[in-house]
């Protein structure tokens, strides 16, 4: 920064460690000195383009944070939902509850359960206050009737979707060229596009695309993934 002559305002810098917890406990109070000798300490959470980032990686402080925004929301969507018309609450049901829980929802991915399901307890609620559902009916047959997914699988979605995107239009080249393909075999299947399982040293690693996308996309239908333009095999390195 000061090779560029910027200055550093430390009132509006936020100082985050990420790592597993038995790493930062070896850490003895750690601060950031400037150059000004000011001192800035790390801080429990910092907002990232709309996220809260913990220092372990968890999204607990994320999750509930969001929990409260859209409870708050779909009691006021239950409260005027007699004087609305189904596809109006649909799309307030979309536009101010069910798009927070989808943004960004790629980091969720193998979150432990009782997360997920703090998530899953929101679109339940959502769904009810859209259909005048009482609340101790069932609620699979509610989602299927607003053609929702759940919300793993739409986490999931999210994996394959970003990948497909990514290999039908030679795009997100910052994605692609995390993933390998399986050299072809004399198969049935060779012709389905097939990638690479990475190996991981810590669990942590398995939350990451480079991860998460081989194994979710090579679970699909051979059918599905065969239909790829192959002409993708230009665009990954073998």
């Amino acid at each position: 920064m000061a090779s560029n002559f910027l200055s550093l305002n430390p009132a509006k810098t936020e100082f985050l460690l990420i790592g597993l917890p038995q790493q930062l406990a070896k850490l003895n109070k750690p601060v950031l000195v400037l150059p000004d000798s000011n001192v800035v300490t790390p801080v429990t959470t910092a907002r990232n383009l709309g996220i809260l980032f913990d220092s372990n990686l968890s999204f607990k402080p994320h999750i509930h944070s969001l929990s409260k925004t859209c409870i708050y929301h779909c009691g006021y969507l239950r409260r005027i939902r007699p004087t609305l018309d189904f596809e109006t609450a649909c799309t307030i049901a979309t536009a101010l509850v069910h798009s927070n829980p989808d943004y960004c929802n790629s980091l969720y991915y193998l979150l432990p359960a009782k997360q997920l399901n703090t998530l899953q307890v929101i679109q339940n609620s959502l769904a009810r206050a859209v259909t005048k559902t009482p609340r101790f009916c069932h609620i699979s047959p509610v989602l299927n009737s607003l053609h929702w997914l759940k919300i793993e699988q739409r986490i999931e979605y999210k994996f394959i979707s970003l990948t497909y995107t990514a290999l039908q239009h030679n795009s997100l080249s910052y994605l692609i060229h995390k993933l390998e393909l399986q050299p072809a075999r004399s198969t049935r299947s060779s012709s389905a596009v097939t990638f690479l399982r990475p190996s991981v040293k810590l669990e942590t690693g398995k939350h990451s695309f480079t991860f998460g996308a081989p194994l979710l996309w090579n679970s699909l239908p051979t059918t599905l993934r065969q239909s790829i333009n192959q002409s993708i095999n230009q665009s990954i390195n073998l």
